[in-house]
């Protein structure tokens, strides 16, 4: 090809992909179900424990089957005011990455905190609420985990004693 020809083709060339690149700068990512995830168990758990992770990643599952949230990983992670600020635009970074991988994508395969039960909600163990409908099953990770039940159903009103090792690899 004759270089007048082939400075042509770049002069029109350069335009396109100026504006290519002008899309795609503007594009949203839409983060897949295990990101999101990941993302749950890194900024509301990351520098705990597996048992910790595994615990909050049972609790999205648990909202993710209830009627009274979204039915999505990605739907439920990124509702507004559930989970910790910043959830799904922070950097995920350091050496719990990988434990956090692993973690979410085992929930994702199905494996749950066995002392979670039906819990959806969880907040700081260092947390205190004066609440009368939260019944705790478990502490864990640095987090308490409760269902939320009528008063006269509640049997557990205080947050248990911390439990590690339940799960495994």
């Amino acid at each position: 090809m004759p270089l007048i020809s082939m400075t042509r083709t770049a002069a029109l060339a350069l335009p396109l992909l100026v504006l290519l690149a002008a899309c795609g700068a503007r594009m949203r990512h839409h983060p897949d179900e295990l990101e999101c995830m990941e993302r749950a168990m890194y900024f509301e758990s990351h520098r705990s424990s597996r048992d910790g992770l595994i615990a909050v990643g049972s609790v999205v599952m648990n909202r993710v089957a209830s009627d009274d949230f979204p039915g999505t990983v990605c739907g439920v992670v990124s509702q507004k005011n559930q989970f910790a600020p910043g959830v799904m635009t922070r950097e995920m970074t350091g050496a719990s990455t990988a434990l956090v991988r692993e973690a979410a994508l085992s929930v994702l395969h199905g494996e749950r905190h066995p002392m979670i039960a039906d819990a959806r909600f969880f907040h700081s163990s260092s947390y205190r609420a004066s609440y009368n409908n939260m019944h705790y099953v478990l502490s864990t990770g640095g987090n308490a985990f409760y269902e939320k039940r009528r008063p006269e159903a509640v049997t557990q009103p205080y947050p248990p004693l911390p439990i590690e090792g339940i799960t495994g690899l």
